[in-house]
């Protein structure tokens, strides 16, 4: 499984994961092609090459013109991406990243979110930097994200509102939210504001704070704009594969921190169900189904199963809890063995299409079409689904 860890040296911002993401192999030009999906204009994507301390990095601009600094609501951020072609899978996380930082905004000032000014969050970039990390780590493959502690910041920074502490409170308010690991401060740690509201909303909604074993293949930095002399302000995104159990054979990997949730349920309706999987994937469930069953007395009902990553498993439950009639949910830990996974652009006679592809010892034993780009090319060419992906599949093939 294609895996990445997030290194806080010197804090956390969207511009900084962005930054990692393009140092780590991410192509810029991919990037802005995802990201014109969203159908905004007002901002321009810029890279360059710095140093922060010893490291080498790339330092992501995002150049804004008058329409880009423009002042949204969150509804009006919101409805920006509920309204793209981008895919699916890819508005859920964006508007969860959102909603997560509209939270805090919310609770720190307040206000509801319906009457809440962004101020310094409320121009596109705010959109690019979410968008652009979700997309961005989807192009690369990566399926599983975790992170260490975040750095605490130090001393007062100005803001719109005026002078705040170096962890800003809607900062502070996500950290306690997702119950987020924090780093203390030291006098040769980072200063001043090292993580921003919109840099925390996106580390704890794509990773888990859990130990995980990486394989590592590449190692990339991003930068932040300021360049202080005692500490590297920079963000290290380490990539590679989940690390396989020596014993195994095959090359299939032997994953452990993974948590199976079942609960059974003789008293919902099936539109309720079909919410609930929507709910639980939202939150992070890696699948969820339903099986038939029967109960005491023959009563049919419906064995709600979810496997999530072990660090989520709280949370979800919750979600089961919230939204279903049940009472309890069941939890065990289990292993899993995993192919590897790639995902891979191909240029197709119809377009360009994503594919994932499967390999077990190094050799490819299935190509599966994406779904999302699969249908985008049927209405473009006029074609059935069907054909499309089987066309996509076997030119696919072909090429690898």
């Amino acid at each position: 499984m294609k895996t990445a860890y997030i290194d806080m040296i010197g804090g956390a911002s969207g511009d900084m994961l962005l930054g990692a993401l393009i140092n780590v192999g991410l192509s810029i030009d991919d990037l802005r092609s995802e990201l014109a999906l969203m159908d905004i204009g007002g901002y321009a994507l810029r890279s360059e090459q710095v140093s922060r301390g010893a490291l080498n990095c790339t330092l992501l601009h995002v150049d804004l013109d008058e329409e880009g600094q423009r002042r949204r609501g969150w509804d009006e951020l919101s409805d920006t991406i509920e309204s793209s072609r981008l895919p699916e899978e890819v508005r859920i996380k964006s508007i969860e990243v959102l909603d997560r930082l509209t939270d805090a905004e919310s609770v720190v000032h307040g206000v509801d979110r319906h009457h809440l000014t962004p101020h310094e969050l409320g121009t596109v970039d705010t959109l690019v930097d979410i968008v652009g990390v979700i997309v961005g780590f989807r192009l690369l493959g990566i399926e599983q994200i975790s992170a260490g502690p975040f750095p605490a910041g130090t001393g007062f920074v100005m803001s719109d509102h005026g002078r705040i502490p170096g962890i800003a409170p809607a900062t502070a308010q996500i950290y306690a939210a997702a119950n987020a690991p924090i780093q203390s401060a030291t006098q040769w740690g980072p200063k001043g504001e090292t993580v921003t509201p919109s840099g925390a909303s996106l580390v704890t909604s794509i990773a888990s704070f859990d130990q995980t074993e990486i394989s590592v293949s590449k190692i990339g930095y991003g930068a932040g704009s300021r360049n202080p002399d005692d500490y590297p302000n920079a963000l290290g995104l380490w990539t590679g594969e989940t690390r396989t159990n020596s014993g195994l054979s095959g090359g299939a990997s032997l994953t452990a921190e993974l948590a199976l949730l079942e609960t059974n349920i003789d008293d919902m309706g099936g539109e309720g169900f079909g919410y609930v999987q929507e709910r639980l994937i939202e939150a992070g469930a890696l699948d969820v189904w339903m099986t038939p069953i029967q109960m005491k007395k023959n009563r049919p009902a419906v064995l709600l199963s979810v496997l999530v990553n072990e660090g989520d498993a709280d949370r979800t439950a919750m979600v089961i809890l919230r939204e279903t009639s049940t009472l309890g949910v069941r939890h065990r830990v289990i292993e899993r063995y995993a192919a590897d996974r790639e995902i891979m652009e191909v240029e197709t006679s119809l377009g360009k299409a994503r594919v994932k592809i499967k390999r077990v010892a190094g050799d490819v034993a299935g190509i599966a079409p994406e779904y999302e780009d699969c249908r985008t090319l049927a209405i473009k060419n006029g074609l059935t689904l069907a054909e499309v992906m089987r066309r996509v599949g076997d030119e696919a093939r072909s090429r690898i």
